[in-house]
């Protein structure tokens, strides 16, 4: 498997290659040049296995120059009752007929990103070890995915990382499971800024390749090829979990803002998964919504991305939507190019008129809507008072628009973002009472905290990043 950029301007690379990165020297995205095609008969073959074994046979489609018995005890290792509390790892819950919630908040941090970043670290490792490197990882994060990163990298030898963040836009629990660790290789950056300025911080300095070759720049925001491919299946063990036959179609519905979590869903349907629909759930920052409804992608400006009671979605540029165009326009390189040429020069991009939009209208199965915040406080109600399940307020954006969009007679499987104890504050609002806590995260936010405040200015992250070494 050969990887390449959306952009169609860096060389081809492995797995390996590409693993501790994301972004091509071109300014894309790192993508596979094909889609592995998983046939029924393998298909059957996976619908019983456990979770780490599926998750093996999955990865090694993507990662086939990674050593297969090295990438086994990897995976192996990773997926364990042990880390996420249940040997189904994402265990499906039934709330009524046909309407699911898959469990993804089981892991050290309670929250999907854990899936991922649980196996992130040890393959970051891995290679770093045989190639006799050192890792300076620069992410950023609206909530959950930097304390997901700096809980599976504390402590490892070979890796420093540097974690941007939203001063003041993060909940009050999140920012103690990140801000709170005091291991040495873990800096915490909040930047006076939106989740979007982080990014672009993040974009800007790997795209000083000098500067990045030098201090040894690596990725685990969604950008992250290895963290998509993770996520991927997920979707397989759901699609096994809600249905009887590899002959029946599943609907997905995902909370989405950077787009790396549904994106994964759209990988699973490219390799033969049967996804009838992919459900996207937006907040008030609606950008996303506004593509799959009209063909126009308009990112906002940071002064008009709104703060939400569903903080991690607050995004307005999703960059792994890139990696969605790029297959939508035919897997042509120069067209992205120009497509976000347009969004740099002109404020965005129209495809309401282009040939892909009739891909993308009649034959993705992506559908969208829009959700605020007092949808997510109705559905936390109601959620809680149907089913007896409380669930926090990114899960209830999904949720709600999955109860719009969902069909007759095809099971609509809703993915759970984190536990609600993140988000204390919306749940006391919506059912006038405490999330309950797991004890290990009893008085969280009166540990000790240690991060620096900065502006989103690269040049000084820059000068951070190299006064660290």
């Amino acid at each position: 498997m050969k990887y390449v950029s959306t952009r169609g301007h860096s060389a081809e690379q492995g797995f390996t290659d590409i693993l501790l990165e994301g972004l091509g020297s071109d300014g894309g995205l790192m993508v596979p040049e094909h889609w592995p095609r998983i046939m029924p008969v393998k298909l059957q073959a996976m619908r019983d296995l456990p979770y780490p074994q599926l998750a093996f046979e999955i990865i090694r489609l993507f990662a086939d120059d990674f050593p297969g018995a090295d990438l086994k005890k990897i995976v192996l290792a990773t997926y364990t009752p042990e880390k996420f509390g249940t040997p189904e790892v994402t265990p499906l819950i039934q709330l009524e007929n046909n309407l699911y919630l898959l469990r993804l908040s089981n892991g050290p941090t309670l929250a999907f990103k854990d899936i991922a970043m649980q196996l992130l670290g040890p393959l970051f490792e891995s290679v770093l070890e045989k190639q006799g490197r050192h890792l300076n990882v620069l992410g950023a994060t609206s909530g959950d995915t930097g304390s997901a990163a700096e809980h599976a990298l504390r402590g490892k030898q070979r890796v420093k990382v540097f974690m941007l963040s939203p001063a003041g836009r993060m909940s009050a629990f999140q920012r103690a499971q990140m801000f709170s660790l005091q291991d040495s290789n873990i800096l915490n950056i909040a930047v006076e800024g939106t989740f979007d300025d982080c990014q672009d911080v993040v974009k800007a300095v790997n795209a000083d390749h000098a500067f990045k070759e030098r201090h040894g720049i690596g990725a685990v925001n969604s950008i992250n090829w290895a963290r998509v491919v993770a996520q991927v299946v997920y979707y397989f063990k759901g699609y096994f979990a809600a249905t009887r036959g590899n002959d029946e179609e599943v609907s997905f519905a995902v909370p989405s803002g950077n787009f790396g979590n549904i994106f994964a869903g759209w990988v699973a349907k490219r390799m033969g998964l049967p996804i009838r629909r992919l459900v996207l759930a937006t907040n008030e920052n609606d950008v996303l919504d506004e593509f799959f409804r009209t063909g126009r992608y308009r990112p906002r400006a940071a002064a008009d991305t709104h703060a939400t009671s569903s903080p991690s979605m607050d995004i307005s540029k999703a960059s792994n939507f890139e990696r969605f165009i790029w297959d939508c326009v035919d897997q042509d390189g120069d067209k992205v190019t120009w497509l976000w040429r347009q969004v740099d020069e002109e404020g965005g991009f129209d495809l309401s008129t282009d040939r892909a939009w009739e891909k993308i209208e009649e034959d993705s199965g992506f559908a969208s809507g829009r959700s605020t915040h007092e949808d997510r406080l109705k559905t936390i109600r109601l959620v809680k008072q149907k089913y007896g399940r409380v669930i926090d307020p990114h899960t209830a954006d999904g949720v709600k628009i999955a109860l719009r969009l969902r069909e007759a007679r095809i099971p609509m499987v809703c993915l759970e973002t984190a536990l609600p104890a993140k988000f204390d504050e919306t749940i006391v609002e919506a059912l006038g009472e405490h999330a309950e806590r797991p004890e290990q995260f009893r008085n969280i936010e009166q540990l000790p905290q240690r991060f620096r405040t900065m502006k989103p200015d690269a040049e000084q992250i820059k000068h951070y990043i190299a006064s660290n070494p």
